[in-house]
Parts: structure tokens; sequence; C-alpha cells
């Protein structure tokens, strides 16, 4: 039953409210405990009792943090890198181009130069050699060096770390294996087939991050110092949340403590990358997610591969400043892409339709470095997995996105398998493949098969999940910051969405092309102030700037708004629907 019996609201959505044991339970923790029913909605959907709410609220990274011995193969490679060290051996460093690889080169990178060494980086061109290590590569770097360690990248490079010929190779990763492990001293990915799953939510950044916990660890055993890992949780949590792994577990830690320490802008190359964004509020997921992410990424994207990660790993304020400007520019620039390729894969898309258990589009000269973005917004729009392709020279490279509850690397990993890729890996929300175009409409019909078997073709694209009801004079700043402590809301722990029943609009204008601003009441006096972002490009703007005196259901996500010292509460439109 449609929520408030909204069906098809203005932009076309049925809203969908929380089942009756999720709304029972919900009463339960307000009766058990002193939280507000707004916060109690939150924590029954993510399956909290009373007597793990305080728990819950307050993640302890002392109580979260899995045992870095737990995950096989971390000991020997703790044990070999900081052996590199002690010999003063020369250490490659071969991550992947994204903020998951930067995040954790810069990791390496800096806990290394703190304590005295310096290591080289290597990040692969995106084009030219594409995701993870090859052959070429990983040879010319072992003839330069002792040791290589291959971060968010390796655990399915069989023949490139063979070609290491003269080094030995530790790889710290986070994507699918297979069922056979390339032959290193080391492979610490907790997504191995002998690993429990216990550990698979975690980034590659994260992994990184307990090998150097191992390593303090050794260090203590020997009676020596080793840098303050908790410094360094800030590119932990930039990592968590830029690559979309779900904020559950020690994740949330990650993200909690890392937006605390990313506060005091101690390091340099991210408060400068804030600075460019004009991020003028103290750090959240979103600013991760939505402004900073993107910016580093932007240097893999179609740009230098290396930027990111030198920005990061940066302790020169002058190197800082120039490669946060680069990155902006360059971000600019892949915003202008990205948009050409998303009107024509959308449109793609649209005309094979929104109903399949995937959605997909290719076309000749996409560049490869917006495809993965515009695969998020065609995921966004059909709330299906979604792959989109650039093709060139009959060979199509593509990237993948999926929503919560469908595996795409897996099924990604076994259509390579089965020869339809030329290659393909990734995670259960993200993947990339290579695919010759004689066999690409084949693949995807596959790629549909294997998702339709995980109930993929099932979520309608029109359901909005609502969290419940709330009147204008109940959100305030408080109940906003109580909130939060359900936080960081992201991948696996989406924001809450509440309803405001039956308002009357007192204001409406549009704001730049496609925005509007909105405020309304209930009529006890109490006036709040709306923001939708986008709302032109749906009959949303139009509905809601004629309003012509109807009523309406409005529906998003609470926001604080700070302007001039005063913070208020506005909300973030999504929706809306004639009462």
């Amino acid at each position: 039953m449609a929520y408030l019996g909204v069906e098809t609201s203005l932009t076309g959505r049925r809203w969908v409210g929380p089942g009756i044991e999720v709304e029972r339970a919900a009463e339960l923790l307000v009766q058990q405990t002193d939280l507000p029913q707004a916060l109690c909605q939150i924590l029954a959907r993510r399956g909290v009792t009373p007597q793990e709410a305080e728990g819950f609220l307050a993640p302890a990274l002392r109580d979260l943090l899995p045992d870095p011995r737990s995950l096989r193969d971390m000991e020997p490679a703790a044990a070999r890198f900081l052996a590199a060290l002690d010999r003063r051996e020369r250490i490659a460093i071969f991550a992947d181009y994204d903020v998951d690889g930067g995040s954790s080169a810069a990791l390496l990178l800096v806990w290394l130069r703190e304590m005295g060494h310096r290591a080289t980086l290597y990040i692969p061109d995106r084009i030219d050699e594409g995701y993870g290590p090859n052959e070429e590569a990983m040879a010319a770097l072992a003839a330069e060096h002792d040791l290589i360690v291959c971060v968010d990248c390796g655990t399915l490079s069989h023949g490139p770390i063979a070609a290491a010929v003269g080094a030995e190779v530790i790889v710290l990763d986070h994507h699918l294996a297979a069922e056979t492990l390339p032959d290193a001293l080391a492979v610490v990915n907790p997504n191995r087939q002998d690993e429990d799953g216990t550990s698979a939510h975690l980034c590659a950044a994260a992994v990184v991050f307990l090998m150097l916990v191992e390593v303090g660890r050794q260090c203590r055993v020997a009676g020596r110092t080793s840098p303050a890992l908790l410094d360094m949780l800030d590119l932990v949590a930039l990592a968590t949340v830029a690559d979309v792994a779900p904020l559950i577990g020690v994740n949330r830690a990650f993200v909690r403590q890392g937006l605390l320490v990313m506060a005091r802008r101690a390091r340099i190359g991210v408060a400068a990358l804030a600075d460019v964004a004009r991020m003028d509020a103290a750090p959240a997921a979103y600013h991760l997610g939505f402004l900073l992410g993107p910016r580093i990424n932007a240097g893999g994207r179609i740009g230098q591969a290396d930027l990111g990660a030198r920005l990061l790993a940066t302790d020169d304020p002058h190197e800082a400043a120039a490669l946060a400007e680069r990155l902006d520019a360059l971000n600019t620039d892949r915003r202008e892409m990205e948009a050409v390729v998303r009107a024509q894969a959308m449109a793609q898309a649209e005309a094979r339709g929104f109903d399949a258990p995937l959605v997909w589009a290719a076309g000749p000269g996409w560049h490869p470095g917006v495809v993965g973005i515009v695969a998020s917004r065609l995921k966004e729009a059909a709330n299906r997995p979604a792959i989109v392709i650039g093709v060139e020279n009959g060979i199509g490279k593509g990237s993948g996105r999926s929503i919560s509850g469908i595996d795409l690397g897996a099924p990604i990993q076994r259509l390579a398998a089965e020869g339809l890729l030329l290659k393909g890996g990734g995670h259960k929300m993200a993947a990339g493949l290579t695919v010759a175009e004689d066999k690409l409409e084949a693949a995807m019909a596959r790629l549909g098969e294997l998702l339709k078997k995980q109930g993929a073709h099932l979520a309608g694209p029109s359901d909005l999940q609502i969290t419940g009801l709330l009147m204008p004079a109940a959100a305030t700043v408080e109940l906003v910051e109580r909130v939060e402590q359900a936080g960081p809301f992201g991948a696996a722990a989406p924001a809450p969405r509440y309803v405001f029943s039956n308002m009357a609009i007192r204001f409406a204008k549009r704001v730049g092309e496609t925005h509007l601003k909105v405020s309304f009441t209930n009529g006890d006096g109490t006036v709040m102030e709306a923001i939708a972002f986008g709302a032109f490009d749906t009959p949303l703007g139009a509905a809601l700037e004629n309003h012509g005196g109807a009523r309406f259901h409005l529906t998003g996500r609470l926001d604080i708004n700070s302007w001039r010292g005063r913070q208020s509460v506005q909300l973030l439109l999504e929706d809306a629907a004639a009462a």
C-alpha cells in the first residue's frame, strides 16, 4: 500500500513507507529510550534494538575495528613492508586512479615519509593502460625496486605480477577475487574466496589502514614507535564514501572519526581542495562524495592519473594549491563531457526501457573517464543496475553501478570467465569491463539474465522510500543534530526522508535555471524553507511554482542551513504529491 495513498507523485513515483514490523520496532525504541521518534524510525529501519541504540549512535573504532590478523596474508604483508623500511629498500606503490586508490597510496606515502623513507608512486593512465597492473609497467618497476605494493588493484593480475621479476609484490585490495590468486608474496583482500566475508564491506584504503595497524603492532613488539594512525583516518573516510562502500559496522566509525580529523584541516592537500570547492561548512559525508571525491577523481578520469594521490600525500602548501586548482579545472571539463554523454546514454536507455533487470547504453567515442558517472545517473533514474560503455576501434570500455541488494561484481566476473568479456571485475556496487564490440549485445543480454536471478527487475523505478511523518514545528536544529547521530548516511545507510503532510505553499521562486526555492506551512504559524534542486527538470517545479493555493504532501531530507552565523532547518525537497 502506498504511503499516504501516493501511487503517482508529481515526479511519477510511488511512495513506500516503513512496514508494520519497522513501525513496531520504532515504537519500542521510543518507549525504552529517551530518543525522539524521528531518530527511532531510522534506528528501527536499520534493525537496531533498544539495547544496541547507545552504542550505534556513538560508534567507537576500538570496539568495531577488526583484528588485522583476521585477514589472510596480513602478518607476512606487514612484516615484509616493515623489513623493506628497515633495509631501506626501494619501494614502489602501484595504485588505482580513483579516490580509493589515491587515498590508499597516500596512506602509505605519508606513513613512509614520517618514518624517513620515500617511495615511488605509479598510477596507470586510464586510456593508455587501463585499470590495474600491466606487464610492461610491473616489469619496469621490478627492475628498479625491491618491493611493489599494489593498492586497490592486483587481485586478478596474475600475468602482470608474474612479470615483476626481481621484486616481491604485496596486494592490498578489496575487489572480488577469482578461485586462484596471483603469485604474490601476500594478497590481503577481505573479498578473497577463502575469507569469511565479515570484512567484505571495507574499501581498499581501509585494508591499507589495517595493514598499517598491524605494522604498528609489530613495531611496538620490537620496542619501536610508528606514526599516529588516527590522524590518517580522514583519508580512510574519504575513500570509504567516495568508493560507495556500505556505511555499516566499522565503516561508520571510520567516516565519523575521519570527518573530525578532516575538520582540523591538518592535511594541506584536502584543505586546499576544500577551499577551491568553496566548502564553507564542517565536513560531512555529502562533501566527501559530491565535492571532494569528484575533483580527486577528475585527474584519473580525464587528466593526469596521479594528481589526486599527489594532492592527498603532499606536504608542500604551494604544490597543494596548484594541484587543487588543476583538479578543480579538470572537474569542470569532466562535467561538460559528462553532460554530452549523459544525454545520449539516457535517450538510448529510455528507448530500451527501464523495466529490464539491467539498464545499459553504449556509444562511439564516449570518454572512458565519464562512463562510470553516467552509469550512476542511469542507475538513479531507473533504480536498476546500469552499465555505460564507450566504444572505440571495435573495443568497448565500460563501467557499471548497482543498487542496494544487487551484486554487480560477481556477474561481471562470471561473464569474463564465460568469454563474453575481454576482462571484467569489481565489487558489489561497482564494476568495470572491456568487451569486443561484436559481443556487446550478447554480453549485456547475459548480464541481464544473471541480474534477474538476483531480483534486479523487481524494484519499481518509481518507488520512493519514506521514513515517516514530521510537522514543521518539530523540524528543529536540535532534532536534525540528533538525527545526524544515526549517520553518516550513504551507501546501505540512506539518509531519512520525511513527509510534511497537507502543506500550503507560502512562497515559490525559481532559482537559476532548474532549481526552486519554497516556503510552506501547515497553518499553525510555523513556516519552513525548502530548496528543490533540479525541480524544473521534472514536473515538480512547475506544479509548485504555479500551485494556485493547492495543498501538497512534501518529502525530502532535512538539512541545517548556516547563514551569517545563524542556523535554520531547510528541507531538501525531492518530491511532492497533491494532498
